[in-house]
């Protein structure tokens, strides 16, 4: 009887980069790293919420690009407008470590204490 080797399909997958931070002052920088990163063929994951992760999804999507946010509540319709994929955790901050591990790489832009603590748990 002759041997059938298995169907193997083979898929490109993006790379994925977290984009972390806060701050309404820093959201030009943001938005131009998310479109820089699409231009790139990189998918934009965030936490999803406003500020420094909308911009980052915003110039992601301007650029032509994918975006995942990963939300610390249970209602998807909290993400922001330029999510393409929302994650709902229910579990607050500690969503941090999901938004950190989802990277093959984490940029930091701007916050405070808790984008330190994000960072740390990127390392």
């Amino acid at each position: 009887m002759p041997r059938v080797a298995p169907r193997v399909m083979l898929t490109t997958v993006a790379t994925q980069v977290s984009v972390i931070g806060s701050g309404g002052e820093w959201e030009g920088a943001a938005e131009e790293v998310g479109r820089l990163l699409a231009e790139r063929g990189c998918t934009v994951v965030t936490g999803g919420l406003g500020e420094v992760m909308a911009a980052a999804h915003r110039g992601a999507k301007v650029a032509g690009g994918t975006t995942i946010a990963i939300l610390p509540g249970e209602d998807r319709r909290s993400a922001n407008p330029w999510a393409d994929h929302v994650v709902v955790t229910g579990v607050g901050h500690a969503r941090n470590l999901v938004v950190a591990a989802s990277g093959d790489a984490v940029i930091a832009i701007g916050g405070s204490y808790g984008t330190i603590a994000e960072m740390a748990l990127a390392l």
